[in-house]
């Protein structure tokens, strides 16, 4: 019984591959302040690196509170990761955003920042069709993979529905359930086993 517990929670690494569009998700041990129980979407991926944002750690701040020029506008604010963490980035499902990156059906990064506050400002862009980071994740070409070798990261899909209105508390556990087998197990194990 003993070598079936240890192998429940036997790491190994998932054979999805990290592209644009998908999510990696940490592995339930993995310790820090920005990617414990995080789950990252990935905007960028090529052989210089990876860029992506925190889905589920929200910040205390309504975009209106970080940036003067989005005044009245209370949408919630994710910490995207530690880099450039003054700065603002977004992701949303709007394909009329001038200079917008689209990276899967429904979802785009970025685009011309004027034309996102005026449309904020005139109530054209609802809540569930953007989200707000400040700051980013970012690895260099072979830190990612690296970390996927050690297995602190699992590979997902996201569905476009779920990335933009999927409670911030649970989205760790649906992504890491979503994967099937163990993983649903270990999407309820408890953070802190010593406090259960």
């Amino acid at each position: 019984m003993e070598k079936e517990f240890q192998d429940l929670f036997q790491i190994r690494h998932n054979n999805d591959r990290v592209e644009v569009g998908k999510v990696l998700i940490a592995e339930p041990f993995l310790e820090g302040k920005y990617f414990n129980r995080s789950v990252v979407y990935i905007v960028e991926h090529d052989d210089s690196g990876s860029v992506g944002f925190v889905l589920n750690k929200p910040l205390p701040y309504t975009a209106s509170e970080l940036v003067k020029e989005l005044d009245g506008v209370y949408f919630p604010v994710y910490i995207g990761g530690p880099v450039e963490r003054n700065q603002l980035y977004y992701i949303h499902r709007r394909n009329d955003i001038p200079d917008s990156v689209r990276i899967a059906d429904g979802i785009y990064w970025g685009g011309d920042f004027k034309a996102v506050t005026e449309m904020l400002q005139a109530g054209k862009i609802l809540q569930e069709e953007i989200r707000f980071f400040a700051g980013y994740s970012g690895w260099t070409e072979t830190q990612l993979d690296n970390e996927l070798k050690e297995n602190s990261w699992m590979v997902g899909t996201i569905s476009a529905d779920v990335l933009f209105t999927v409670p911030n508390s649970g989205l760790w556990e649906q992504v890491m359930s979503s994967l099937g087998g163990k993983h649903k197990l270990w999407a309820n194990f408890p953070e802190d086993p010593i406090l259960n």
